[in-house]
């Protein structure tokens, strides 16, 4: 068996994990947001159910490919990806939704949960900036962007 290739990017051991270990987090965080946007979208109801039914199936089709650009990341840093419920429930800071919730509800959740998805991020940021980790602050900044105007248009929708 060979033994796996040095990886030289410029950033030490050290350094990886501690932002693979952030990417992590949010990767579940990710995960999580996905799993319960696409719930709502299978189980929204009431006079605001066309626009909520597509609204959420646009989001939970962008989480897709963010977790996967994710989790894409943290293997270029040289660690595995987690990939298993139980590895996301103990990750992330997304509460699970079990019930059916009102379209209101529904709409609270999930800005509450796409804000806490930018909380994760903006506390990886510190660990990528000191280890000039360009890609995966740009990474970062995407998914904020992301995630911030997600929730401002959730937001707006209970005004």
């Amino acid at each position: 068996m060979t033994q796996p290739m040095e990886i030289n990017i410029g950033i030490s051991e050290a350094n990886r994990e501690q932002i693979a270990h952030g990417l992590s987090r949010l990767l579940a965080d990710s995960y999580s947001l996905y799993l319960k946007t696409h719930n709502f979208h299978w189980n929204v109801s009431g006079p605001m159910f066309q626009t909520l039914h597509q609204m959420f199936e646009e989001q939970y089709l962008e989480l897709a490919t963010a977790v996967d650009e994710i989790a894409e990341r943290i293997r270029a840093l040289g660690y595995p990806a987690p990939g298993s419920y139980s590895q996301f429930a103990q990750l992330t800071s997304i509460p699970e939704e079990t019930g059916t919730p009102t379209a209101d509800e529904m709409i609270r959740q999930l800005v509450r949960d796409q804000e806490a998805v930018v909380r994760t991020a903006r506390e990886v940021f510190p660990a990528v900036e000191n280890a000039n980790d360009e890609p995966s602050a740009d990474l970062l900044t995407q998914r904020m962007q992301v995630h911030e105007k997600t929730a401002w248009m959730l937001r707006s929708l209970l005004q």
